[in-house]
């Protein structure tokens, strides 16, 4: 059974910083591309970041992010993480999970069902 499942949201002051994990279970993990979404209220789902399953996985971030913002991930735990610092208020969004894998043709694709970031002094 395939499970995605995001950890870490909360409520954190602009400027603070927060650490999300997403776990996942019933795949190869390491052989799936990995990637952070968004979605603020009546806006939108945007892409946050993502790894590759290449070697100790290339990055990609969205510019709204770059310098703030860093993914990785930990093959031996099944888990990649966001880390995500000097938050501001429109950083405030459910933040998803996601994994994208490619096996004998066939495309995998499995979400997570999102954690809550609120950034609010």
């Amino acid at each position: 059974q395939v499970q995605v499942v995001e950890s870490g949201g909360g409520l954190v002051q602009p400027g603070g910083s927060l650490r999300l994990s997403c776990a996942a279970s019933g795949f190869t993990f390491s052989t799936y591309t990995m990637t952070w979404y968004r979605q603020a209220p009546g806006k939108e789902r945007e892409l946050v970041a993502d790894i590759t399953n290449r070697g100790s996985g290339s990055t990609n971030y969205a510019d709204f992010v770059k310098g703030r913002f860093t993914i990785s991930r930990d093959n031996a735990k099944n888990t990649v993480y966001l880390q995500m610092n000097d938050l501001k208020l429109e950083d405030t969004a459910v933040y998803y999970c996601r994994a994208r894998g490619y096996l004998r043709s066939t495309n995998y694709d499995y979400w997570g069902q999102g954690t809550q970031v609120t950034v609010s002094s």
